[in-house]
């Protein structure tokens, strides 16, 4: 694929494409949950995908500043700022109107504990810990069942909870699977693919079929055939043994009630079982480490600065504050005091003070905001040489928003909050442009009785892999 990073006016960076970009809808009809202030719309919409209905709902504050954001840069669509298990509790009673039919789901959804047990009244049912947002979108998956899935989380959930390593990711799996979902998932830093920003998280792509896949193998999908093969290039880590003829031995099967999974699974394991890339169909999981291959362009954090003479004056660090940042950000090994007494010794590493121009940015983070001098805030020398935090429009610029998205009305601080909770819009282009392509090189394929994956063979002479509604 022809993928380049671009810079856009402003200085906003993108993933661009070879491809031509897909006409409104084009590619299907889309539901966003949890949708923030619509970085994942801003990376669908090239493609050809249409946000029918939205939902954002924060619950611990009154001003809905991501929701007010989102409203006002996206005019089409139902948008909806409520909380979404009220919504489908009430969906669900017959007192308001259903989630409209959709081809893809997607959202970005908090880690939470996602432990289940089996409801009372329905020997194979699931209840979910309440609040925990995992489950609206089981709710829906359920009720609507659409043909494609897109999800996005930190990639600690792949290792949650610490007691049970892998546990909280097993029961989504197993969920899915039960759904009639295969799976397909990857750890992705932005700044492997030429993003200005070393940010992690892992991505997850769920296809409703109605048999077994015709596919080169589990391995094969995950190394070329797959949404995220062809989105996101990947080669085995060096230390990973694979087999792409087909026959590749599952690591693990998930056995059990997603109850059961809760009680039983990853005690006494030090590591999660679930490696940085894997596939998953009817419980049957493959999974193993992978590298980035990208030989395309790299922005870095020098890319998306403003000139010096546009920075307002707030966010340059007064001479008398350098020392506690300097502090904050150097190496430690301290004599401490625990609150009973006990002393320790607390060390921490240094973090580059300035932030370096030439490499990618550290991860931003919900604290960025503020004047308050911070470990973790980025910091940049000026070719004046006077020492200055980011701006929230380079914050914007680094997760690829277009310049100002979020100068709504809300506070440097929360916009800088906004950034901290964002994904990386190019990374999002990538894959919406391969689930568009994808899903109509599959439909081709059972059109024409083939199998649904180019040069892959049929088992018995015969197509077994279809999306429903494809």
């Amino acid at each position: 694929m022809d993928h380049r990073i671009v810079i856009g006016e402003g200085g906003a960076v993108r993933g661009g494409s070879a491809r031509d970009r897909g006409e409104a809808g084009s590619a299907g009809r889309v539901v966003e949950l949890f949708a923030g202030v619509g970085g994942f719309r801003l990376g669908l919409e090239p493609a050809g995908w249409d946000v029918i209905w939205a939902n954002q709902w924060e619950p611990s504050t009154k001003a809905q500043h991501a929701f007010e954001c989102y409203v006002k840069r996206f005019d089409s669509g139902v948008h909806v700022n409520e909380d979404i298990n009220v919504v489908l509790d009430e969906i669900e009673a017959g007192v308001r109107e259903d989630i409209p039919d959709h081809d893809l789901l997607v959202g970005g959804f908090p880690c939470q504990d996602y432990s289940v047990a089996k409801t009372l009244n329905q020997a194979h049912g699931i209840e979910g810990k309440k609040g925990v947002l995992w489950w609206a979108i089981y709710r829906i998956l359920e009720r609507k069942r659409p043909p494609l899935v897109f999800l996005e989380n930190v990639d600690r959930l792949l290792k949650s909870p610490a007691s049970q390593r892998g546990r909280d990711f097993a029961i989504m799996l197993a969920c899915l699977a039960d759904l009639g979902y295969l799976v397909e998932w990857r750890v992705v830093n932005a700044a492997d693919y030429g993003f200005p920003q070393r940010r992690r998280r892992v991505f997850i792509i769920g296809h409703l079929v109605e048999e077994d896949p015709a596919w080169g193998g589990p391995m094969s999908w995950l190394l070329s055939e797959g949404v995220l093969a062809r989105a996101l290039p990947v080669v085995p880590h060096e230390a990973s043994v694979v087999a792409l003829d087909g026959t590749d031995v599952p690591n693990l099967v998930l056995k059990g009630h997603p109850a059961q999974i809760t009680q039983e699974f990853g005690w006494g394991r030090a590591v999660t079982p679930f490696r940085t890339a894997g596939v998953m169909w009817r419980r049957a999981v493959w999974t193993l480490d992978v590298r980035a291959r990208y030989e395309g362009p790299r922005a870095v954090l020098g890319d998306v600065l403003q000139p010096e003479e546009e920075v307002p004056e707030r966010f340059f660090i007064p001479e008398d504050r350098l020392p506690q940042w300097r502090y904050l950000k150097g190496a430690k090994r301290e004599e401490r005091i625990a609150r009973n007494g006990h002393r320790y010794f607390y060390t921490e590493g240094a973090i580059p003070f300035p932030d370096p121009l030439d490499q990618p940015s550290r991860t931003i983070l919900t604290g960025e905001g503020g004047a308050t001098p911070s470990r973790f805030k980025h910091v940049v020398r000026t070719p004046s040489g006077r020492y200055r935090r980011l701006t929230p429009v380079e914050l914007e610029r680094l997760n690829g928003f277009p310049d100002g998205w979020t100068d709504t009305g809300m506070s440097d601080g929360r916009r800088a909050f906004m950034m901290g909770n964002a994904l990386v819009v190019g990374l999002v282009e990538r894959v919406a442009q391969e689930l568009r392509h994808g899903a109509r090189r599959m439909a081709r394929a059972v059109e024409d009785g083939r199998g649904p994956i180019e040069g892959s063979a049929t088992i018995q002479g015969r197509s077994v892999l279809r999306l429903v509604g494809g």
